[in-house]
């Protein structure tokens, strides 16, 4: 009785805590949804009364639109040439123990240790130091370096699941090593790519410091814009775009959880 006592309680401690966080958690985002929903003209909470007026004043607002569309050319492209290199480094990384591998490893894995602030700026002085000048490019091969570790991470777990016998078998029975790779080695490791390339892509759209020192003056980017607005005004469409941001965001986790099981690829990554 007492022990069943003690559990219970343990349990409501822990259940309080959790749903404790949990709040913590989605308390902004909440409150920025219902902001986004005010008929007033400034961010203010509560709002004085409701109103979608601010999403529809986006699709009327070039100077959010076109930032808009940059930031999503630059996450496509990031997404891609982040999943392309992620996912070599990760097939020939994943279960290589030699020193190298790991040094290499530390190697890919360091622009998600060092300071956002401080890698971005590093890499600006690089450019200037090599000639290259910013551009949409520069920009993209910026965001690549930052996103690529989190494919990396992605696909090595998918490939520490994969059964090495199954690619014997195929190579013993005569196949090529590309036949391989595209019908038994890609099939398997298929979610630990979608998983990486939708947290590459998400990081993408939203990176504020690689964007602010490698954007050149006609490339910008919606997080640079927001910002520049929110420090001149507090104009609710920040606020709706955060909200347009966060229904995008749950739309595509579902659809990834749906195509690729992106709980399982994260539940093996932290594994």
């Amino acid at each position: 009785m007492q022990r069943d006592l003690s559990d219970r309680i343990y349990g409501g401690v822990v259940g309080a805590i959790a749903a404790a966080s949990v709040l913590l958690l989605l308390a902004p985002t909440l409150v920025v949804l219902i902001i986004s929903l005010t008929s007033g003209m400034t961010l203010k909470f509560p709002p004085p009364s409701w109103s979608a007026r601010w999403y529809v004043e986006l699709f009327r607002s070039p100077e959010l639109l076109t930032p808009a569309l940059t930031s999503l050319q630059v996450a496509l492209w990031t997404t891609l040439f982040s999943a392309l290199l992620g996912s070599a480094a990760a097939l020939a990384l994943a279960r290589n123990r030699s020193r190298s591998a790991r040094l290499l490893d530390a190697l890919f894995m360091s622009p998600m240790v060092l300071p956002a602030m401080a890698f971005s700026l590093s890499l600006l002085l690089v450019f200037n130091v090599i000639g290259i000048r910013l551009s949409f490019a520069t920009l993209v091969l910026g965001h690549t370096i930052v996103c690529v570790p989190f494919v990396i991470r992605m696909v090595g777990a998918a490939v520490q699941q994969l059964d090495p016998v199954l690619v014997t078998c195929s190579l013993s029975l005569g196949a090529s090593r590309w036949y391989t790779f595209r019908r038994i080695t890609l099939p398997l490791i298929r979610r630990g790519i979608v998983a990486g390339g939708l947290v590459a892509f998400l990081s993408s759209f939203d990176n504020v410091p690689v964007s602010l020192f490698l954007a050149d003056a006609r490339t910008e980017v919606l997080p640079i814009k927001l910002w520049a607005i929110l420090e001149g005004s507090l104009d609710v469409r920040v606020a709706a775009v955060s909200g347009v941001i966060v229904v995008l965001t749950l739309i595509g986790l579902v659809c990834a959880e749906t195509l690729g099981g992106l709980s399982r690829s994260f539940g093996k990554s932290s594994s």
